[in-house]
């Protein structure tokens, strides 16, 4: 059931000339309960309907008729104040998760249609480090976000597995490595010969003409340059993968820069024959300066191609393969220009489906200050995270629970989300300083803390199953008595369970998982007091019966809001 609905249509009945929609945007949940469960400010009505807010809030309670979901309304310094019927409200709740299970708070909003999204996208022959942990975490939630309301997602990882980086490896390969190394320390080995490069072409200059050679080499498919970038790329894709097992991320499309090359030419002609296409010493650019933006460099000097030219070309090959509704790049907020330019070109070539194009911009980690940097050497592996992670929850099931089943899954659960609920409950535009102190600190509003709520309710199901491993609830709501659910805690807690649809879907619209991982925060909370405040297992059959079917309503709801950040909800800990 939605409230704010019921009372924005009852509203709209009594208010001439102000629309249902803008009634339900003015709804808002006050933070007090004792201002109401739903709360209209009639402020902003007041210029329109030429009445004071106090006024406009009396008349609408005066004329109030009444709904059997509602208890009563209150005028209030110019709020409409709305109080739920407690049990009408505790009935619709429990009585729509226990129904939808696994699918509440879903909705079928897409109706199937399509949504591509390009996030992760390392670099081949790079470690994965912690930067590129936000683009993994926000892209993969995203994505669930969108498939947990009806459309159908396409996850894309757009590898960076083309570029002169594969001629600086090549000459570093061939001058200081060999394949034994390279075979037994995988990325690290690839890596360290790349940081190796860097270093010996600060003073011999001449190695930067040798690696672009190189480069040029595997464009025009010389059998020894392609040998060694194939090789350089399967090697780092079996890294990635495991970082990609551990995260639980899936990708349903690995058709990185390379897979573009015998598709650019293609476009190219296509924007000579739109003339849009100008030559700039010997380059061939797009000019943007009608929009404040600088020209966007399509083909080099060289005749080598750029990020433009493969990005324009992918959204193209996309829109023809997926035919999406939307388009959406994860990537640092420093690449928002990049994003501009070539929209703005897919635009002016024609496309209508050119704002179908979406950048979903996050702030950059840091690591103490100093941006993150693989030429220097200069990064947190993501794989020694996730490692230490783990191994400190060991240390504290040895402490806290030593009997504990199935010690090394549980560690991983709860080590593993401990990294990504770290990254996700921060704002995605908000810059971070990476510290391993705060993300391997488990106390406050943490991963574990909302994990472990889900393992004490758990906890609480197998108990009232007289200890077997089942946590379902046998009863039906039919045969729950309602009004034992009418105190504080509980009520509020139900508000929590309410609350995840709408939240839900706000993160879909604002692109935003930190919204869900703040809600479970909230939920976790409300449910740690209505539990230190209403005892469940009581010999009181009814009060016992109906505070079990929220304690399950409230784990089914935790572990669906888990899931769509990525996280595993672990039934003990």
């Amino acid at each position: 059931m939605n409230y704010k609905s019921i009372l924005a249509s009852q509203l709209a009945s009594q208010l001439e000339g102000v629309t249902e929609e803008a009634i339900a945007e003015l709804i808002e949940y006050p933070p007090n309960p004792q201002m109401g469960d739903l709360s209209m400010p009639c402020f902003k009505l007041s210029k329109q309907l030429r009445k004071a807010p106090q006024a406009i809030a009396e008349e609408l309670k005066q004329q109030w008729s009444g709904h059997p979901a509602i208890q009563r309304v209150e005028a209030v310094s110019g709020y409409f104040n709305v109080y739920l019927n407690p049990t009408h409200f505790a009935a619709s709740v429990i009585g729509e998760v226990l129904e939808r299970k696994e699918r509440y708070g879903s909705q079928n909003i897409g109706q199937g249609r399509n949504i591509v999204l390009d996030f992760s996208s390392p670099n081949i022959a790079k470690a994965f480090h912690i930067g590129h942990l936000r683009t993994t975490m926000i892209g993969n939630a995203i994505y669930k976000i969108y498939e947990f309301l009806g459309y159908k997602s396409v996850g894309v990882n757009h590898l960076g597995d083309w570029g002169t980086q594969f001629g600086k490896l090549i000459v570093a390969y061939k001058l200081w490595g060999n394949k034994e190394t390279v075979e037994a320390e995988g990325i690290d080995e690839l890596q360290r010969l790349y940081v190796q490069f860097h270093d010996e072409a600060d003073n011999k200059p001449e190695l930067e003409d040798e690696a672009r050679a190189w480069f040029v080499k595997l464009e025009q498919g010389d059998e020894e340059a392609t040998r060694l970038w194939k090789w350089f790329v399967e090697i780092s894709l079996k890294e990635f993968q495991k970082i990609y097992d551990l995260l639980g991320v899936h990708f349903d499309s690995y058709a990185g820069e390379s897979f573009y090359n015998d598709k650019m030419a293609a476009v190219v002609d296509e924007l000579k024959q739109k003339n849009l296409l100008e030559e700039d010493e010997g380059a061939l650019l797009v000019r943007l300066d009608d929009y404040n933006m600088p020209p966007a460099l399509m083909i080099k000097k060289d005749g080598g191609t750029l990020y433009h030219t493969r990005d324009v070309t992918a959204a193209i090959y996309r829109k023809n393969t997926y035919d999406f509704d939307k388009c959406i790049y994860v990537t640092d907020a420093g690449q928002s220009l990049h994003f501009k330019q070539w929209f703005k070109v897919i635009e002016l070539m024609g496309y209508t489906w050119a704002d179908q194009l979406q950048h979903v911009p996050f702030g950059k980690v840091s690591l103490e200050g100093a941006k993150l940097s693989t030429r220097k050497g200069n990064v947190v592996r993501l794989e020694e995270l996730l490692t230490q992670s783990i191994a400190k929850i060991h240390d504290i099931i040895a402490e806290k629970n030593p009997n504990l089943e199935n010690k090394d899954e549980v560690a991983r659960q709860v080590g593993v989300g401990a990294i990504i609920f770290n990254d996700l409950s921060n704002n995605r535009i908000k810059d971070i300083v990476f510290s391993w102190e705060d993300a391997l600190n488990f106390e406050g509003e943490t991963g574990p803390y909302v994990q472990y709520a889900h393992a004490r309710a758990c906890s609480l199901l197998r108990r009232a199953n007289g200890g077997s491993d089942s946590i379902e609830f046998g009863g039906t709501l039919e045969q729950l008595d309602l009004s034992q659910l009418e105190d504080a805690p509980t009520q509020g807690l139900l508000k929590q369970l309410y609350l995840f649809k709408e939240r839900v879907e706000q993160s879909m619209h604002k692109l935003e998982p930190s919204i869900i991982s703040r809600h479970l925060v909230d939920m976790a909370q409300s449910f740690n007091y209505f539990y230190h405040e209403c005892p469940i297992l009581v010999d009181d059959q009814a009060i016992r019966q109906a505070r079990l079917a929220l304690v399950k309503c409230f784990q089914i709801t935790l572990k669906n809001g888990l899931a769509l950040i990525g996280l595993e909800a672990p039934e003990k800990m």
